[in-house]
């Protein structure tokens, strides 16, 4: 008995060094000690600059640079996993705030109908995102682009700068913070734990994975796809339109480039697929995407101590992202082979 159990022994331990070796390759786990990494090259490159990198201050950076991305980011984890995007988040970002704060006009007691009417817009232009590739048969890419554009003409036409009032109340939840943590941060973990929740513990969320993994699989399996990719792209507008709120909040004001300015739509799929979510969908979840926005908001972090001129971070930014994917391609292709 003795000498049987020693001979499985070995066998355990290598086992358990192989589930490791496993665990430590997959996507989420390698973003995040990529993230680590970041922040240790980081440190020593400020260090050898002169400065200090994680103060108090960075910290408290790094957290609400991430908040108003990270909660689009979130939104477009769900529309990539149903195998679709959205590249209007940007424009309906930049419409929703001068929404909120038009309707705020300065005014404590507007808040709840302004915050009430972004809700509905974004939850309707997420509803003609979704009605146009579902129903139409458009691609996701060109029906999303094409909103996009019809947002953009319409604040074009509206508005030729800042518009409105957000009230000090409101401003709370872009500048306050509780220690260290900002009011923004918070918000983001409350968007990011509730649809981890969806994914992992609803049907709608195993239906959101069988959807993206293979959609006619999904649909003579009995799952309405037209249904799911439709809500996917309304909580995806929806977020966009929770980050729209954020950002009248820090400014004070609606702007009609804020959106745009901060590049919301390419940077919430770039951090997306960092996060190791497939782009065809099917493969990935919230998690890994708090790692991809932590990722890029370090790298920014970095840059912005070492006064690096944007060029250079452009190029860096558009480096990594380019290695991120084709990391995960190879692997992904690897363990098909």
């Amino acid at each position: 008995m003795d000498t049987l159990s020693r001979s499985r022994r070995p066998a355990r331990r290598g086992e358990a060094r192989g589930g490791l070796a496993a665990r430590l390759r997959e996507p989420t786990h390698v973003v995040f000690l990529a993230l680590f990494g970041l922040v240790a090259v980081g440190w020593v490159l400020v260090a050898l600059d002169g400065g200090q990198f994680l103060t108090m201050e960075s910290v408290v950076g790094i957290q609400q640079r991430s908040a108003a991305l990270g909660i689009v980011a979130v939104g477009q984890t769900l529309a990539i996993l149903a195998g679709s995007l959205d590249l209007s988040v940007a424009y309906l970002i930049s419409l929703t705030s001068l929404i909120a704060a038009e309707i705020m006009a300065g005014q404590d007691g507007n808040i709840v109908p302004a915050v009430a009417a972004v809700l509905a817009v974004s939850a309707l232009v997420g509803l003609v995102n979704g009605l146009v590739i579902t129903r139409l048969h458009v691609h996701a890419f060109i029906a999303t682009l094409g909103v996009a554009l019809i947002i953009r003409g319409v604040v074009d036409d509206l508005y030729d700068g800042p518009a409105g009032e957000v009230p000090e109340s409101f401003q709370i939840l872009g500048y306050s913070r509780i220690g260290p943590i900002p009011v923004s941060a918070l918000l983001w973990a409350g968007v990011a734990v509730v649809a981890w929740f969806l994914l992992s513990r609803t049907r709608l969320g195993y239906r959101i994975y069988a959807v993206g993994g293979n959609e006619e699989v999904a649909r003579l399996s009995g799952i309405r796809t037209g249904r799911v990719i439709v809500l996917t792209h309304v909580l995806c507008s929806v977020c966009a339109g929770v980050a729209g709120l954020l950002l009248a909040s820090r400014l004070g004001a609606g702007a009609p480039t804020v959106g745009t300015d901060g590049g919301y739509d390419l940077e919430s799929i770039a951090a997306v697929v960092l996060g190791g979510t497939a782009l065809a969908g099917g493969k990935g979840g919230v998690s890994g995407t708090v790692g991809g926005v932590l990722l890029l908001a370090v790298l920014d972090t970095i840059f912005n101590q070492l006064e690096v001129n944007s060029f250079v971070k452009d190029v860096v930014r558009g480096v990594v992202i380019v290695i991120a994917v084709a990391v995960y391609a190879r692997r992904i292709k690897g363990r098909s082979a």
